[in-house]
């Protein structure tokens, strides 16, 4: 799969968007089954099926972000929450020269809580950034895809992850997938004692019950659920 945007600036002049979307992943663990970019990827992808709907400016991937809770398992990287964030302000400012005020950020990695923080403060003076998917959007994808578990225990290489790599990049995923399910239980404690205190594969949920029709739902209902986030931008317009 092609994770860059391929339109030219003349594409981009023609298009003449008012919004940006901006795909964030990580370089980090996801079992034995799937590759340390599974977030970019998958962010990716969904940023992807909106810029096929919409009218908007897709971006290149933030390819390595906040993963620090999966520091003990080889290959993971991650840079700190202060540099993402200036990264992405940074972006924002290099837009709004060219016009570009408006930004989503479309965030594949859970552990990325800065991104609130940075849509928060965008939005002091009027609706100029969204991070999507929210929680509801999530939740009404797995209904509608009919996934069987939920988001909590589905949490990382599990269900939804899984599908959706099988739909839109099976080349991706490797064997091993049906037989590695994991219950990591309440993980009161994660931000402090890391991803491997309640794994020991890295992974934390069902991905035996992944399957490409579930991931092509999944994405569908995302689609659908990013007019909200569209709208919400456009209505200080």
């Amino acid at each position: 799969m092609n994770l860059l945007p391929t339109a030219t600036s003349t594409d981009v002049q023609e298009l003449q968007p008012r919004v940006a979307v901006l795909p964030v992943g990580s370089f980090e663990q996801h079992g034995t089954y799937l590759p340390l970019i599974t977030d970019t990827a998958i962010a990716c992808v969904i940023a992807q099926e909106i810029a096929a709907a919409y009218p908007v400016h897709l971006l290149p991937p933030i390819t390595i972000s906040c993963s620090h809770e999966h520091a003990a398992f080889p290959g993971t990287v991650s840079i700190s929450a202060r540099t993402l964030y200036a990264v992405i302000d940074d972006i924002r400012t290099s837009l709004a020269r060219s016009g570009i005020h408006k930004l989503v950020i479309v965030n594949g990695h859970g552990g990325n809580y800065v991104l609130s923080n940075v849509v928060q403060e965008a939005n002091v003076n009027g609706p100029a950034a969204s991070l999507f998917p929210l929680g509801l959007d999530w939740d009404r994808a797995r209904e509608y895809g009919g996934l069987e578990s939920d988001r909590h225990a589905d949490m990382h290489a599990g269900e939804i992850e899984t599908s959706i790599l099988l739909h839109a990049a099976p080349d991706l995923v490797r064997e091993g997938y049906s037989d590695a399910d994991h219950d990591g239980g309440g993980r009161p404690f994660l931000l402090v004692h890391g991803t491997s205190n309640y794994t020991e594969t890295g992974v934390i949920g069902f991905p035996s019950l992944a399957s490409a029709d579930k991931g092509k739902a999944v994405l569908e209902s995302l689609r659908e659920s990013f007019a909200n986030h569209l709208g919400v931008l456009h209505a200080s317009d």
